[in-house]
């Protein structure tokens, strides 16, 4: 079974975009400012004086990203592989959601997803797709976020070359990932020769002019005693 169908990742998920600080971390010495992941790599990377009023969410998962680009584009669309974090989405547009938090064992905790407080629900929808093989009629975006995706793709390298269709002239790409190529996603062959860094502006460079570039922690917590603290890199890019 696909991993990103499973319950327990489905709940992983909605405590990474949804869980407040206390949830997810209640430990005073744990690394705080790796927290609120899926809203930073939209605040801290998107430049919202260029007034995008289209986006697109590419790996969306359970939608919190979405949900922060709706506070200020008129129009989001979400897209994941995994139908069940689709579900889980399109289900927070209209209503809050239980899940379950592992806390050790079989020990679990009852916690509720809510679509963030301000951000207008309306305007956003999510579909199941896969980034690699996007529906044709998708359009192009003032702007396009992507994180934590290149490196869970059988064969990026096949939506690298859609990107620039996707945005528009002067629109901007987000992209994060903590380079973490995994044979068990993405085979050998299909990997950076060299740094993900290096990779992405060799492959980007002709449509694509490198705005910013941020290292962005973020903490996925397995249990209360157990997480996994990573650094992922964060580029802005404008469109040609």
């Amino acid at each position: 079974m696909n991993i990103y169908e499973t319950r327990r990742l489905l709940d992983e998920y909605l405590l990474f975009h949804y869980g407040a600080p206390h949830e997810v971390l209640p430990w005073e010495q744990g690394p705080s400012s790796a927290l609120g992941f899926a809203v930073r790599t939209v605040t801290e990377l998107a430049d919202f004086a260029l007034k995008p009023a289209t986006a697109l969410d590419l790996g969306c998962a359970v939608g919190r990203s979405s949900f922060e680009l709706a506070k200020h584009c008129q129009n989001v669309i979400g897209i994941d592989y995994s139908h069940s974090f689709v579900d889980a989405a399109n289900a927070l547009i209209t209503s809050d959601l239980p899940y379950q938090r592992l806390d050790e064992a079989s020990a679990m905790t009852e916690l509720i997803a809510k679509a963030p407080a301000g951000s207008p629900r309306e305007r956003v929808h999510f579909e199941q797709g896969d980034a690699m093989h996007l529906r044709a009629d998708l359009g192009n975006f003032d702007l396009v976020h992507a994180a934590n995706l290149l490196c869970r793709l059988t064969d990026p390298q096949l939506l690298i070359q859609r990107l620039h269709d996707l945005v528009k002239p002067g629109g901007q790409l987000l992209l994060t990932t903590p380079c973490t190529w995994l044979e068990e996603f993405t085979p050998r062959g299909n990997w950076p020769q060299g740094s993900t860094r290096d990779w992405l502006k060799a492959v980007l460079s002709e449509h694509f002019d490198l705005a910013l570039e941020k290292d962005l922690p973020f903490l996925i917590r397995e249990h209360a005693r157990k997480y996994q603290w990573s650094v992922a890199l964060g580029t802005r890019w404008i469109r040609k």
